[in-house]
């Protein structure tokens, strides 16, 4: 069996697969597994400037797989599946490198929740969208009810999920749920075009963009504030005195800058 998720490193670009086909690429314990490791990897290498995340076959991802959560108890379903779930999605959102979705299909509960990770969606014409959970008694579980309203409104996402609304690539353009419409087959090339332009600029300068962005939208603030200030003050000769100082085991004698 091959694994769920590939991770292929093109020069400066990561490109994450979602390898589940025959299944629409619904999301199962094995392939959140995964998104971790994959997210792991990317974080691990410092020549990485841009990633993408899409999926293999005829859609991005039917959300999570019913028959991964449907018979789960009620602690694991809160406690493993949701929390899991939110874990990585929340660490893809983070990523140090900015992230592209190429949507090359369908894209629905918990795979709308992965696409809105990225800083980026790319959507085939073809493709749809929505949040189908009520109709089956579920709710979106993996932050569709809390980073879709953040990026996309609260208006938008109660027509997908109080009323089920499955819309088309054209209307997920119009309400901003993707940034970038493509051809079937094209939305990669795309994707790949974008992260080239990406790629070209500052990496320090577009790592700390991302995080300052990040923060605005309520993505983990506290820690884009910690970032820069610790990123700041090793700079300064006061660090590198008090780091010396300790080392020889003097008391530090601090300039101020």
């Amino acid at each position: 069996m091959s694994d769920p998720i590939r991770l292929e490193i093109d020069g400066a670009v990561a490109i994450v697969t979602l390898a589940r086909p025959e299944k629409l690429n619904a999301l199962d314990e094995a392939m959140i597994a995964g998104l971790a490791a994959a997210v792991e990897a990317i974080e691990g290498h410092g020549g990485i400037r841009a990633a993408i995340l899409t999926g293999e076959g005829k859609g991005f991802c039917a959300g999570g797989d019913i028959a991964a959560w449907g018979r789960l108890s009620p602690l694991e379903m809160g406690q493993g599946w949701v929390r899991n779930g939110h874990l990585v999605f929340d660490r893809l959102t983070r990523l140090r490198v900015p992230l592209v979705a190429a949507l090359n299909g369908h894209t629905l509960g918990g795979g709308l929740e992965l696409a809105a990770t990225a800083d980026f969606r790319i959507g085939e014409v073809q493709a749809k969208f929505g949040l189908p959970e009520t109709g089956i008694g579920m709710v979106p579980g993996w932050s569709g009810t809390q980073r879709l309203v953040a990026r996309f409104g609260a208006g938008v996402v109660r027509r997908l999920a109080l009323v089920g609304e499955i819309v088309t690539a054209e209307r997920a353009l119009q309400l901003g749920l993707i940034d970038e419409l493509a051809e079937t087959g094209g939305a990669l090339e795309l994707a790949r075009a974008l992260c080239a332009k990406i790629a070209a600029r500052g990496p320090v300068a577009t790592i700390l963009a991302k995080q300052m962005i990040n923060a605005a939208e309520g993505e983990d603030a506290a820690a884009a504030m910690e970032i820069l200030a610790g990123s700041l003050v090793s700079y300064t000769a006061d660090l590198k005195e008090g780091v010396a100082s300790f080392a020889e085991k003097r008391t530090p004698q601090f300039k101020g800058f």
